[in-house]
């Protein structure tokens, strides 16, 4: 681990465009079509404890408890288990105009809508970015009641806050690139001695991360993170669902992230859609906040201690749907080396290298030894 950003390796990327990009403050909510809208009601309402702010025969919303905007996750009956929009929030309505702008020059499709593409939010605009995520953009919204002060409402896990989301794109890189253009910054990457990048922690919130940009078949979702305060907030979900006997939804975790430095726990809901449940990052606000680049040979990145990662974790994420609903088709990784296998969600799979010790910085090597002497 480092904290200096090493150079890319140059490689194919998406033209900047000359317009300016919106001004995106943080990303807001994500929009899921579920296949069985109360299976899925049950698992993020009754066992997740997220709040609903309005609901029909189509559609729940929900938000989390120190939220004020109408909503953090929408589930959207469907006839396929999908991801139908990426929202950020942006900084004026002026930015919408730029938001089209920007995504016409790119010769993406776009569309806005004045009332909104969901309740409680006012004009939009949804695109299908050059990666072949859908995109939503918005700053009118309906306010609804902070529930932070709601301790009677609180729940031992409560989620406080919607924190990032996790793509899984073919082109890392080229990723990044247009990520930076969008104006997101690298907090973290993982790298190899070459300079090639696999996979990078992108914000706009001064946290590690809105986004990141993960390497492997896309686009997909690989995962959508919401915060608690503390790890025993975590540590409640894990009992909580041990007593229902829902374990099985847990995929990977608890545990602690070395990039992000993250107290994590992973979950899929009742369609496979990936959730993480997420703590105690830090703070990267100043404008000279130093990058931190992973090594993508050192196993402490993906797990500062103990838990292997699952097959399923490197193998499946969830589909993304166009703006008329259809999905997204995936394109594979061209690169044919072994980490084009092996990358995943938090980059390269290699766990150990011979008696333990190539993977350790080299303050720690003579404690392993001094360790195994004794």
């Amino acid at each position: 681990m480092t904290d200096h950003h090493s150079p890319e390796q140059p490689g194919p990327r998406i033209p900047t465009p000359q317009s300016p990009p919106p001004d995106v403050l943080r990303c807001a909510y994500m929009e899921l079509v579920v296949t069985d809208l109360k299976r899925s009601r049950d698992f993020y309402v009754d066992v997740l404890n997220l709040v609903v702010t309005e609901e029909d025969e189509s559609a729940v919303y929900l938000r989390s408890m120190e939220e004020f905007i109408h909503h953090n996750l929408v589930l959207r009956q469907g006839p396929i288990a999908a991801v139908a929009a990426f929202s950020y929030r942006v900084r004026s309505p002026e930015e919408l105009d730029r938001a089209v702008e920007f995504y016409t020059e790119l010769g993406c499709e776009v569309r806005r809508e004045a009332g909104g593409f969901t309740k409680g939010i006012g004009d939009s605009v949804r695109v299908v970015d050059p990666l072949g995520f859908p995109y939503e953009f918005f700053y009118d919204v309906e306010h609804v009641e902070r529930l932070a002060w709601r301790y009677d409402l609180y729940s031992p896990g409560a989620l406080v806050r919607l924190d990032h989301f996790n793509q899984v794109t073919p082109d890392v890189p080229k990723a990044v690139a247009y990520m930076e253009d969008l104006g997101f910054r690298v907090t973290e990457d993982i790298q190899d001695d070459a300079g090639t990048t696999y996979a990078a922690w992108m914000r706009r919130k001064p946290t590690v991360h809105d986004t990141a940009m993960t390497g492997g078949a896309g686009p997909r979702m690989h995962h959508v993170a919401f915060a608690t305060h503390e790890k025993h907030n975590i540590l409640a979900i894990c009992d909580k669902l041990g007593a229902l006997r829902l374990s099985d939804r847990i995929e990977r975790g608890p545990g602690r992230h070395g990039v992000s430095n993250a107290f994590y726990l992973y979950l899929r809901d009742p369609d496979g859609h990936r959730v993480e449940i997420y703590t105690q990052d830090y703070y990267t606000g100043d404008p000279d906040n130093p990058v931190v680049t992973w090594d993508v040979h050192d196993n402490q990145r993906r797990d500062w201690w103990g838990n292997p990662v699952v097959p399923s974790w490197y193998t499946e994420a969830s589909t993304v749907l166009d703006l008329d609903g259809n999905p997204v088709p995936t394109v594979e990784r061209t690169d044919d080396s072994e980490m084009a296998v092996t990358i995943g969600a938090d980059g390269f799979s290699y766990t150990r290298a011979e008696e333990g010790e190539d993977s350790m910085p080299e303050w720690k090597k003579g404690e392993y030894k001094l360790g195994h002497q004794l």
